[in-house]
């Protein structure tokens, strides 16, 4: 019989959740407002469930709690089945977990001194698998992380110019985003295997926003750092930023560390730019020229990076969009991809406007593809695959 596999993604006041059965999504949904006005929303893609309500502020104080208000759903759909495994989303993996691990004590204490490497996201990965554990006690439980994919980096892209023993500590470049770069790779070998052995480039743009260059499935380079802030703007975090500002911030300006990190992490990128939303959609909607002044800034990056990717893989041949900006922003990917025939990447507007995934030109010598990122399917593969390993070894 085909395993029931639940995945989480836990973030600060959400918690997103899909339930497999085998590869079958059965159900999908999000538990959202965790600590404000809690929301659950779901569809079952098997029967006939639907919930779209709010929970009350007790079911939504905490993502254990949340958790608790969600199972008596899974236990109808499941009908008397239980869960096998619960996968999850971990942003950072640090220098040591380099694969996804079923998580143990000793690993989850690992994962909690990282905390301060990734401060949107770690804290709150770590509470929706203390919140799994506590609701699905039998089932397995699977770290997957963000950072992995990229520890095949060079030692070029993988340091920074700062004394050695820094780097032997663990300050290096990790790279982000990587489930959703090993699913699009996943993808390509699958569909196009001439361009996933060539020289690719991924944008994921989204609220989170980073770029990777890839050979064969191996991540070469990525725009993302040592932590999450560094590389393209994103929704409210500042991207590249000369460190020089920040020692300003501490010294010249009297900020604290923290008032710092709130600014860099909650209030910049294309919120802080436009000053009225960090939702793409709400700015190329808008008039206001400060809303297209902050797309304008996000394209710059994006095109930057693109120029310095190519020089990295040494040459280029395939470009894919991905990630919510990137699988639905036309207006962006547009600006991205004008006037860069020099490069021989030419788009096709009526392709771009319809959502083709193959957007390019016929005759343009770089491949430009749209491709929706899967970032749970890539979490259930590794789930099912240590279950199965599990199984075997029993």
């Amino acid at each position: 019989m085909d395993p029931v596999i639940l995945v989480l993604n836990s973030g600060s006041s959400s918690i997103k959740f899909t339930l497999y059965s085998g590869d079958t999504v059965q159900l999908k949904g999000q538990i959202s407002g965790l600590g404000a006005q809690p929301h659950i929303s779901l569809a079952s893609r098997v029967s006939d469930t639907r919930v779209d309500r709010q929970l009350s502020a007790d079911e939504g104080r905490s993502h254990g709690a949340s958790l608790a208000a969600l199972l008596p759903v899974l236990e109808q759909e499941l009908g008397g089945r239980s869960v096998d495994a619960v996968g999850h989303r971990v942003v950072h993996g640090g220098v040591t977990h380099t694969e996804p691990v079923r998580l143990t004590a000793e690993i989850l204490e690992d994962l909690k001194a990282l905390e301060p490497l990734a401060p949107l996201h770690q804290p709150h990965n770590l509470a929706g698998i203390t919140a799994a554990r506590e609701a699905f006690p039998e089932a397995m439980q699977v770290a997957c992380f963000d950072t992995a994919f990229h520890r095949s980096h060079p030692w070029v892209n993988d340091t920074f110019a700062l004394p050695r023993p820094l780097y032997d500590e663990g300050v290096r470049r990790y790279g982000f985003h990587g489930l959703s770069y090993e699913y699009i790779c996943s993808y390509l070998k699958q569909a196009h295997p001439e361009l996933y052995k060539g020289r690719l480039v991924v944008a994921h743009l989204g609220n989170g926003a980073s770029m990777c260059a890839i050979r064969e499935g191996q991540s070469i380079g990525s725009t993302m750092g040592f932590t999450a802030l560094d590389g393209l703007p994103m929704g409210t975090r500042c991207g590249q930023l000369d460190p020089g500002v920040v020692l300003y911030l501490l010294t010249t300006k009297g900020m604290s560390p923290d008032a710092v990190s709130d600014l860099l992490y909650k209030q910049s990128g294309l919120k802080g730019l436009s000053g009225i939303s960090q939702d793409m959609r709400t700015l190329t909607q808008s008039d206001d020229p400060k809303a297209a002044e902050a797309i304008d800034y996000f394209v710059f990056r994006i095109r930057r990076e693109l120029g310095g990717m190519a020089a990295v893989l040494s040459g280029l041949d395939t470009v894919v969009f991905t990630g919510g900006i990137g699988e639905n922003a036309v207006l962006v990917r547009e600006k991205v991809c004008a006037g860069q025939e020099w490069l021989g990447l030419e788009i096709d507007p009526v392709r771009n406007e319809a959502g083709a995934e193959m957007i390019s030109t016929d005759t343009s010598s770089i491949n430009v593809l749209v491709i929706p990122t899967d970032e749970e399917a890539m979490i259930r593969r590794h789930t099912e695959r240590l279950l199965g390993s599990a199984a075997a070894g029993a």
